[in-house]
């Protein structure tokens, strides 16, 4: 018999595989559907504490090997995300963690406070998305550092801090991150990136720069979250163009203690399902009786 689970700071999963942030909005049918699909866990979008339009259409582009988007997480603000969310959280029969973003490290705390009330079993800060303007808190190990521990003086419940593969040295800031407290790493998000329109001689995205993810950037996350896991001990949870089992296995093998799916969701219908499938065919071929096993020879 194979045996799935896994652990994710103390909190028990089905499986490792965990929804990514964005992919599937906050609506709390469209979360406790994918949990149902076979998702270990399940990440809603970024929420702040006010409404954001995002950016103009065109906002994602699909392509063959990846996916370019600049949504500027457009959400409607934390109280009315609240009243999807909790109902989610108490109906949902997967764990439901709780992107949240903010602009400065006051609101971050300020936000994160909000959400802990409804009792998710982990806030995810947002410190990386490329789509909106200004410096990003994961940009450098201080910053990162600084919302981590500022975050974490105020809360009790697991923080994971999501950082971006375009930096320096994702190590060590994921380091300073869990010398600051940080019970967790997810990683990676987008990488940034822009699309343009030769005929039309100008960018595509109306936000001009955007996000890539998809099938494209899954072998730097591989590297990324084998890097994090050489500096660093609290658990991670590792995605970028997961699309198979095989790549579940192979991210696992990294350092990931579980991993994210995003973006095979618009490539396939039950992604969940496949790669679930796909992951427990792999352990079967290998002889592998659980998720630990999977390990470098």
């Amino acid at each position: 018999m194979i045996d799935l689970t896994t652990t994710l700071c103390g909190i028990k999963l089905s499986n490792p595989l965990v929804l990514a942030s964005g992919v599937k909005g906050t609506d709390k049918e469209m979360l406790i559907r994918i949990a149902k699909e076979g998702a270990g866990a399940v990440t809603s979008k970024s929420c702040s504490l006010e409404p954001r339009e995002g950016h103009e259409n065109p906002t994602v582009l699909d392509y063959k090997y990846y996916l370019i988007n600049a949504v500027g997480l457009s959400n409607p603000g934390v109280e009315e995300e609240i009243k999807e969310l909790e109902y989610a959280i108490k109906n949902c029969p997967a764990p439901v963690i709780v992107s949240i973003y903010e602009n400065s490290v006051e609101r971050f705390v300020l936000l994160a406070k909000k959400i802990e009330k409804i009792k998710p079993v982990m806030i995810e800060l947002d410190a990386s998305c490329p789509n909106v303007k200004g410096k990003l808190f994961c940009s450098c190990a201080s910053s990162a550092a600084e919302l981590v521990s500022a975050v974490k003086k105020e809360v009790k419940i697991p923080i994971s801090i999501k950082l971006s593969a375009a930096v320096a040295d994702i190590g060590q800031i994921a380091k300073e991150c869990q010398d600051a407290g940080a019970d967790c790493i997810t990683a990676i998000n987008t990488i940034p990136c822009m699309a343009i329109d030769v005929w039309a001689r100008k960018p595509i995205l109306t936000n001009k720069y955007g996000g890539l993810s998809g099938q494209a950037i899954f072998p730097i996350a591989l590297r990324a979250v084998n890097q994090i896991r050489e500096y660093c001990t609290i658990p991670i949870i590792g995605g970028g163009g997961v699309y198979s089992g095989e790549d579940a296995a192979a991210m696992l093998m990294a350092g990931a203690n579980a991993v994210s799916v995003g973006s095979a969701l618009y490539r396939y219908k039950f992604a969940f399902r496949k790669i679930k499938r796909e992951l427990i065919e792999y352990m079967r071929k290998m002889n592998f009786e659980k998720i630990s096993d999977i390990k470098f020879a």
